[in-house]
């Protein structure tokens, strides 16, 4: 007899809905409709937040400046070049960019324009780069002085070209592209975006948290919900009454005009 009941009781359990899958349901649109009423206060709190990241990083972040110079290797000064000559190039390169940057080119460097650093500081801030299958070295200089990186960089091709051809005896590399200057970072547009971003989900939070945290009775549904009792009658508020009759009359002394 035991078991009877034992198996009636299971069975009843597993045709019975669960409810907290339906408490989740009526949650999450509790949620949508929170975020729909409140979007237009969300999207200005965005909007905000972007022109405040926009001027913040425009006016008081300080910006740095990069400027790229080109220099080609060369193996002979010919207009006839031999594969053996193109893998030659290729192989200078990596010499090349070691001796671009070594203690006696930016020694000169600092002196020639009377820099105010070291020069390990000044190798910091230049980096080189090699095209794939190419025989182009591209040096690079960060600085906050726009104008100073461009005249860094074309010193350091220069002092650079000059040191390599009398070094390693042989034809100094030719400057293909003098420094052109580049606002690297910090990036207004990207700043801006993020401002936006966060400014979009710190008020969508706080709507959610209001909404969720939020136990007030404003439906039928919520008495349900958090009385656990079944609504019997409901009684219709007096000034939706005024209101409606107020309607109606307006309403009949148009017809009569």
């Amino acid at each position: 007899m035991l078991d009877n009941l034992n198996s009636n009781f299971e069975s009843s359990k597993a045709q019975r809905p669960d409810a907290n899958d339906d408490e989740v349901e009526i949650d999450l649109l509790e949620i949508f409709y929170a975020l729909k009423k409140k979007i237009l206060l969300v999207l200005m709190v965005a909007l905000v937040g972007g022109c405040i990241a926009a001027a913040y990083t425009q006016f008081l972040m300080t910006p740095i400046y990069s400027s790229t110079s080109s220099i080609l290797v060369l193996s002979k000064e010919t207009t006839l070049t031999s594969l053996a000559d193109l893998q030659l190039g290729a192989s200078l390169t990596s010499d090349y960019t070691v001796l671009i940057t070594s203690t006696p080119v930016m020694e000169q460097v600092i002196s020639d324009l009377d820099l105010d650093m070291t020069a390990e500081q000044l190798k910091e801030s230049v980096s080189i780069n090699n095209p794939t299958d190419t025989r182009i070295l591209e040096i690079t200089v960060n600085n906050t002085d726009s104008k100073m990186a461009k005249k860094i960089v074309d010193e350091i091709a220069n002092v650079s070209s000059s040191y390599i051809g009398d070094k390693m005896e042989v034809i100094p590399p030719k400057i293909i592209e003098v420094g052109k200057i580049v606002r690297t970072s910090p990036s207004v547009k990207k700043n801006a975006a993020l401002g936006f971003l966060l400014g979009f989900l710190a008020c969508a939070a706080i709507v959610v948290v209001y909404a969720v945290m939020d136990d007030t009775i404003k439906t039928e549904e919520d008495i349900e919900k958090y009385l656990g009792v079944s609504v019997l009658a409901k009684v219709p508020d007096r000034k939706d009454f005024i209101n409606a009759k107020n309607r109606k009359s307006k309403n009949k002394n148009k017809k009569h005009h």
